[in-house]
């Protein structure tokens, strides 16, 4: 397994805002080959529904471990609220609506994008899709929901190849009206 630096280029309180940064760095990206991630605590019942309207095959466990219940032992996930929800692969379309279910509880949606294309003007090269990835988080401010918040902030990811990683962190930031403030997370692939 290998990891990725997920910088922070946009923090806000709006989840249109955020979720408007996430569509515009798409529009940048090559997406041929798009699919989806979701990491999230589900802890409402109200969510959880809404969750399981956008993706009823969900895989899951119970925060208090497996032995509590898990979408693998084929147990109801309503009696093991907290849940973690870990899912891989999704199509794209189920992005924002799985978003939109989370309501106030706390989730990261990665976007496993083909590749960040090259931006001659910019002085940058294409970057494959081993390390072209985008990611929102929702109501926390890291990957992993530990430090929750009533904001919102989007990672972008990119290999550090020909040492433009930064130029293209600050590149992308720039599309969206953010800027980089130095925070990167750790993030495995």
């Amino acid at each position: 397994m290998s990891n990725s630096a997920a910088a922070a280029v946009l923090t806000t309180a709006d989840l249109t805002e955020a979720i408007r940064a996430v569509r515009t760095l798409l529009s940048r990206a090559d997406i041929s080959q798009g699919e989806v991630d979701f990491d999230a605590v589900i802890r409402s019942p109200d969510a959880l529904t809404q969750v399981l309207h956008v993706l009823p095959d969900l895989v899951w466990w119970a925060s208090a471990g497996k032995e509590h219940g898990s979408s693998e032992a084929g147990d109801n996930p309503a009696d093991s609220l907290p849940i973690q929800v870990l899912d891989w692969g999704r199509p794209l379309d189920r992005a924002e609506p799985f978003i939109a279910a989370l309501g106030p509880d706390p989730g990261a949606v990665r976007w496993d994008l083909a590749a960040w294309p090259a931006v001659p003007e910019a002085g940058l090269e294409a970057i494959s899709q081993t390390y072209a990835y985008l990611t929102l988080t929702v109501n926390c401010r890291d990957l992993y929901q530990n430090k929750p918040s009533q904001d919102h902030t989007v990672h972008v990811h990119a290999r550090d190849r020909n040492g433009d990683q930064i130029a293209r962190v600050h590149w992308l930031a720039d599309q969206v009206g953010g800027r980089f403030t130095g925070r990167v997370e750790l993030a495995p692939l």
